[in-house]
C-alpha cells in the first residue's frame, strides 16, 4: 500500500503548485492518507468502509457561516 504507484493526491488540493492536500492509497480493505508534504512521516489507515462514512459525512457537512 505505501508504494508511490498506489497513492494519489486528492481532487482539492490546495492553491499554487497543489502541495497542500493529502494522498491516499486504496486497497480493497483499507485506505491509507498521508500529508503529501511529509509523506514518508506518518500514515493512517482506516478501513474501507469507515472512510467511506467519513468522507459522507464530510460531503454532508454545512459550509461555517462568514
Amino acid at each position: 500500500m505505501t508504494t508511490p504507484e498506489n497513492w494519489r493526491k486528492s481532487s482539492y488540493s490546495g492553491p499554487g503548485d497543489g502541495n497542500e492536500c493529502v494522498e491516499i492509497a486504496t486497497t480493497p480493505t483499507h485506505t491509507a492518507v498521508r500529508d503529501s508534504k511529509t509523506p514518508a512521516r506518518a500514515t493512517l489507515a482506516f478501513p474501507t468502509p469507515a472512510f467511506a462514512t467519513f468522507l459522507d459525512a464530510l460531503k454532508k457537512r454545512q459550509p461555517p457561516c462568514p
